[in-house]
């Protein structure tokens, strides 16, 4: 059984994917054929074993699975590289922001199955927050899809329209996360640690924090409710915190990285 996925655009996300599934023990370097347009980039994974092939169509032609990792500008210019060596017995996942099934179809045709996955850089630790979604007539591939990326995190599926919301809610929240670990850790430093000390200590209780939640299935407040006392000193952090903007600049940080998304593609 052809168990080969094919890589277009073996870029920061692509390539995580590909450590995060050989990290679950279920795949191999040697399963992967990765494309770039600078190879010299990927000659670490090239010594672990992964194929490496600067003809995307080459690419696809030895693969049974064609992950589209390559930016929302570039494409239509890819799937018009691509539509000739595509067949019915390929499944693609496209990693695509904006990139709307129907998109995909009107390039390579309507014969060729195509699953849209959203997932985040924490896939290399096998920590993503994948989305999953697709049209119709492709839904008896979630699953096959659904496997792969619950070997590195957790999925959930979702409908086509929800897709660019899951972007910056999910793929993006990562950078927003990590600029609030390093706001806390700053803040440490300022009372009183070393830089790497306040860092540590920020990353360790952000994780703690999420884990609570995913662990006991609560609401953030129910937690905050635990560590807040009468005139305590959490309450007058969060409400300083809250003063200050705290959650409204969150909340327009992702409704504006989620309208963004929704313009990197536009059709030629």
């Amino acid at each position: 059984m052809n168990k080969k996925i094919a890589i277009i655009g073996s870029g920061n996300l692509g390539t995580s994917l590909v450590k995060g599934l050989v990290e679950s023990g279920q795949y191999n370097y040697s399963d992967f054929i990765l494309t770039r347009r600078n190879l010299s980039k990927l000659q670490e994974l090239q010594e672990l074993g992964a194929e490496l092939e600067s003809n995307n169509s080459e690419a696809v032609k030895k693969a049974k699975i064609v992950v589209l990792a390559v930016l929302p500008q570039k494409i239509n210019e890819v799937l018009n590289e691509l539509k000739e060596s595509l067949h019915s017995e390929h499944l693609i996942i496209s990693l695509v922001s904006g990139v709307k099934v129907k998109n995909i179809q009107d390039i390579i045709g309507t014969n060729i199955p195509i699953v849209r996955a959203m997932p985040n850089t924490a896939i290399a630790i096998r920590e993503s927050m994948t989305c999953i979604a697709t049209s119709e007539p492709f839904k008896i591939h979630i699953p096959e899809v659904e496997e792969i990326f619950k070997l590195v995190g957790e999925t959930i599926v979702i409908i086509e329209e929800q897709m660019t919301s899951a972007t910056a809610l999910c793929a993006c929240g990562i950078a927003f996360f990590l600029r609030a670990i390093r706001a806390a850790s700053q803040g440490g430093n300022e009372i009183d640690f070393h830089a790497n000390e306040a860092l540590k200590m920020a990353a360790q209780t952000a994780k703690g924090a999420a884990s609570l939640l995913l662990a006991n299935n609560s609401h953030p407040e129910d937690e905050i409710d635990k560590v807040t006392s009468p005139k305590g000193c959490t309450i007058a952090g969060l409400n300083e915190m809250e003063h200050n903007g705290f959650s409204s600049s969150f909340i327009k940080g992702i409704t504006i990285s989620a309208k963004q998304a929704k313009g990197l593609y536009t059709e030629e």
